[in-house]
This record gives C-alpha cells, structure tokens and sequence, in this order.
C-alpha cells in the first residue's frame, strides 16, 4: 500500500509538472505572438478608419494573430483577395491595406443581406459567397452551417469530390467532430478562432501598445 501510494503522488507530480511546463509554454506562445501583432496596430488602426470600420480594429488585429501571427510579408494572407494567389506582396503593408479593404468590404456586404459580423468573419477564410449561402439559410454562422458549406460546395469547388478530410487538431474540432478538416475545404472553425483571439486581444489593449 506504501509503494502504491509513492507511485501515485509521484505520477501527481509528474502531471502537476507537465500542466504547469504547458501552461507556461501556452503563456510564453502567445506572449510573443500578440506582442508581434501589436506592432502593426497604429497601421491597422488607420486602415480600418480609412474603410471606415474603425469599430473593428480588434477584430482584423485578431485576424492576423489567427491568420499568421504577425509573420511574413503577407500577416493578414490577404493576397489570394486581391490576386487570387498567395505570396503576391512585397511588404506587411500591402498586405494589411488590402486586408482591412476586404475586411470592409465583407462586413458591408453581411449587414446589406442581413447577417451577422461572425458570417463576413468566416467569410474572410471561405470567400465572399459565403454570405449568400448563409443569408438563404438564416443570417447567421453556426458551425453547422460552415461545415456544410465546407463539405458540399466549397471542398468540391476547389476538387475535393470525395470530401477526403484531414486531422486538425484544436480543442473545439475535437468535442465537435473529432478533429478534422475537409481538403481544400477552408477552416470551417475560423470564424470562433476569431473570435477567441479578438478576445486576447482585447483583454491585452494597452499592455503591448
């Protein structure tokens, strides 16, 4: 009985070191990540009021977190908006101008059909005809709806006929499917990591700026 209770507060602490090393390891990612995004901030900030969505200067600063972090010469992979090709830039600038103009331009196309904000967010990632689908089928983005979108049109459109799918690992892909994505499918999730990243980032304002 010794022995046993030995290996079991020894198996404790060995959980206990690996929560708190990930915990850490969680901290320190996002640390670096944010601090990275913040650095276009004032750019951001002067693009969305030249759209014309100055209230919406988290959410495109949590789109580039979602989309790349802050790295690269394409941070908001806006690119394929504007050429219908990745890696079409020269510099962060280019790609955050266009960015922010595509971000407005989905946001006003969303409130003109009677969705809601989290439609043109998923939109950024599926493309704009998303927003027709969702506003034949109720206005609003749920995951069910842009898994649908993902498997029947998008997956197909772009050749994935077989609706072949692929493991994706995050928490929520987890509980909700298993954890898997359809090739060629988009990332039917990315409206809610959006919105997961706005919330740091709001929860930071201030701290990096």
């Amino acid at each position: 009985m010794r022995k046993i209770r030995r290996f079991l507060k020894v198996m404790l602490t060995g959980i206990l070191i690996l929560v708190v090393c990930g915990a850490l390891f969680w901290g320190y990612r996002n640390y670096t990540a944010l601090k990275q995004v913040y650095t276009y901030e004032a750019l951001i900030t002067k693009e969305a009021t030249e759209n014309d969505i100055s209230e919406y200067s988290s959410l495109a600063l949590a789109i580039m977190l979602t989309e790349s972090k802050g790295q690269g010469v394409d941070p908001m992979q806006s690119s394929e908006s504007l050429y219908g090709e990745q890696n079409q830039f020269d510099s962060p600038e280019e790609s955050i101008t266009q960015g922010v103009s595509y971000l407005a331009e989905l946001i006003e196309k969303a409130e003109a059909q009677g969705c809601d904000l989290w439609t043109a967010v998923q939109a950024y990632n599926f493309g704009t005809d998303y927003i027709d689908y969702v506003a034949k089928n109720g206005g609003q983005n749920t995951l069910e709806l842009a898994e649908t979108y993902s498997k029947e049109v998008l997956s197909p459109l772009l050749g994935n006929d077989d609706q072949q799918t692929y493991r994706y690992w995050g928490i929520q892909s987890f509980f909700y499917n298993g954890g898997y994505l359809y090739h060629n499918g988009g990332n039917l999730f990315y409206a809610d990591l959006v919105k997961m990243n706005q919330w740091k980032i709001t929860t930071t304002a201030g701290f990096f700026s």
